[in-house]
Formats: structure tokens, C-alpha cells, sequence
């Protein structure tokens, strides 16, 4: 079981604000997931991968990926108070699920 998230790259996020990032996408995704998969994955060590896409339109692609396959995902949306407008797509968690299912869509991608 693991968690990842797919983080822009073409943004030049901050070190800070990609933290933020990161953390908004984990939790949504989280809240979608099913309790009994959410306690699987806990009680396996909460495993989170952070990876990097080049830009939106990948970010999107996998997401319609992940919504195909029925995978919980979120996509952060970021309010605009910092570092980058407001409405900015910036990440998107996939997961908790099984580890197979995220590499489908992910296998491809880099560490952030």
C-alpha cells in the first residue's frame, strides 16, 4: 500500500510552499479513501512517494488515469495568498491503495 504525490514542476514552487502542497494533496486523497483501505495502509507504515510531473496538463492526464481506475485522488488547488496566483492546479495525491494500481500510473515518474 502506498500514497503518492505528483508534484509541478514548472511552477518553482518554494521548498516551503511545495511542503504545503504535498501536505493538502496527502490529506484530501486520504479523505476520499475508504476507511478499511485507509487502515490497511496505516497499519503498513503510511508509505507516501513524492514524484514530479512537468506541468498541468500531465498533472490532469493523470488524474483522469487514476479517476478511470477508481483510485482516490485529489487535486490541490492552491488559494492564491503566496507564492503563485490563485486557481493554480499545483499537485494531485493518488492513494492509499495498493502499490501495483499507483504504479500503473506512475511507474514512469521521477522523485521530486
Amino acid at each position: 500500500m502506498k500514497q503518492v504525490i505528483l508534484v509541478r514542476k514548472d511552477l518553482k514552487m518554494g521548498k516551503g510552499k511545495i511542503a504545503a502542497q504535498v501536505a493538502h494533496a496527502s490529506l484530501g486523497a486520504y479523505k476520499k479513501t475508504e476507511k478499511k483501505i485507509r487502515e490497511k495502509w496505516e497499519k503498513e507504515g503510511s508509505k507516501k512517494i513524492i514524484l514530479k510531473v512537468e506541468n498541468e496538463a500531465e498533472l490532469i492526464k493523470r488524474q483522469e488515469i487514476a479517476m478511470k481506475k477508481k483510485l482516490p485522488n485529489f487535486l490541490v488547488i492552491d488559494a492564491g495568498l503566496t507564492q503563485i496566483p490563485r486557481a493554480t492546479i499545483t499537485c494531485l495525491g493518488i492513494g492509499p491503495a495498493e502499490d501495483e494500481k499507483i504504479d500503473e500510473i506512475v511507474n514512469d515518474l521521477k522523485l521530486l
